[in-house]
């Protein structure tokens, strides 16, 4: 028998067996109306200073920068000791770190620039717009999934650009072994404007909103999942505006809440620093670093680096579930639920359980976000807006296997 409090009709004790009122805990969520501290954000940011990183060859604006000798040259203690200092400047130094002579076979980069180029002529040619996260569409040259389209266009200089052994040193780092690597091109023209500073990839692609729903230890657990590099493919002088950085700012908490305010793009604008890149050099920083592409004020540089976005093995559930069956089987009675509830509190779960929340993997060329540097729609999307209309379960599943098929690579 189920004990009640007087006038708690939801059969929960207002005391918990502690003693003490369950709304003493804190809240599990940052709230969207409460602004984070930019003072405690300036305090982070301006404090410290990067721990002495015996192996990199200078520091440059807070950025540890790394003169790679060949690979081979490594013993299994160097190795190591570079991957110890890479983990250490990632996770509570500055956040990112340079990597010269990352390639060092400029004919090789000049023939992978080739197949970009003859890539990005056909795409020009093909209808339909292309996006940008967090820039104007079209204002760049930009190469959604660039490692599968690179392989189709030029499988040999595919195979000896990603034989590169430094890129699993470096990725396992931070990730451990057994993670995914993928690839977009960016070109950026002269006169191009700067991005807006944010994050990146997950909380980073998504609104205040829809954040602010992931509880603290996943907005902070994020960053684990992910790194970010870029694989310079002209020179970057300053002028030309490679990425933009502020060291630090990847262990404000509230990161993923604050980078859409006003303040604290103003305060990223104050602060931000660039290291100049020659072609072949590698940048590497946590997802969860403030940083931005810069404005391009160079004369005649096409700035072009190939981004890297490797993902952990985490990312994956232990089986596969195939949602499509599971929609055609209940769609109709979930119709007749929705047309005598609404859109309850059941209506919501059957929905979130049995499809896809979360719209990535996709196919960026062809799922283009409706707003810069915004996620397309989810499954979940898909089927709410199709109770909301009234379709029928074959108009559902023509949506639901659309999405699939422009989500392929």
């Amino acid at each position: 028998m189920r004990d009640t409090v007087k006038g708690n009709t939801n059969g929960f004790s207002h005391n918990g067996t502690n003693g003490t009122t369950s709304n003493s805990l804190p809240s599990r969520l940052f709230s969207v109306n409460e602004t984070p501290s930019l003072s405690d954000f300036k305090t982070l940011c301006t404090g410290p200073k990067p721990a002495h990183y015996s192996l990199s060859s200078s520091v440059i604006s807070n950025v540890p920068v790394y003169n790679l000798p060949n690979y081979s040259s490594l013993t299994t203690e160097q190795k190591n000791a570079l991957q110890d200092e890479w983990y250490h400047i990632l996770l509570s130094g500055p956040g990112v770190f340079v990597t010269k002579n990352l390639y060092t076979n400029k004919a090789l980069l000049e023939k992978v620039n080739g197949s970009f180029q003859n890539i990005i002529a056909r795409e020009k040619q093909a209808s339909g717009k292309k996006g940008d996260h967090f820039a104007g569409s079209g204002q760049n040259d930009r190469i959604w999934n660039s490692f599968s389209k690179h392989c189709a266009e030029d499988p040999t200089s595919f195979l000896e650009y990603y034989s590169n052994p430094y890129l699993p040193l470096i990725s396992g780092a931070w990730l451990g072994p057994h993670h995914r690597l993928t690839a977009q091109v960016n070109i950026v023209k002269p006169g191009s404007k700067p991005q807006i500073s944010h994050r990146d990839y997950h909380l980073g692609f998504q609104g205040a909103d829809s954040c602010s729903k992931f509880p603290k230890a996943l907005q902070e657990a994020s960053q684990f999942l992910t790194l970010q590099g870029a694989v310079a493919h002209s020179d970057m002088p300053v002028e030309s505006g490679p990425t933009r950085l502020l060291p630090f700012s990847q262990k404000f908490e509230e990161g993923y809440m604050a980078y859409r305010l006003k303040e604290f793009q103003d305060y990223f604008l104050e602060k931000y620093v660039s290291v100049a890149l020659e072609m072949g050099d590698g940048l590497f920083f946590n997802p969860a670093l403030f940083h931005a592409a810069g404005q391009n004020d160079s004369k005649d540089v096409m700035r072009s680096a190939n981004l890297l976005q490797i993902s952990s093995a985490f990312g994956k559930p232990m089986e596969t579930i195939d949602t499509y069956p599971l929609i055609e089987a209940c769609w109709s009675e979930l119709v007749e639920r929705y047309k005598k509830e609404g859109l309850s509190e059941e209506v919501r779960a059957f929905v979130g359980n049995a499809a896809e929340g979360y719209p990535f993997p996709t196919n960026l060329d062809r799922r283009v976000p409706e707003t810069a540097g915004m996620a397309p729609s989810s499954e979940q999307d898909l089927l709410l807006r199709g109770l909301k209309e009234g379709w029928s379960k074959t108009n559902v599943l023509h949506h639901i296997q659309m999405m699939r098929d422009d989500s392929k690579a």
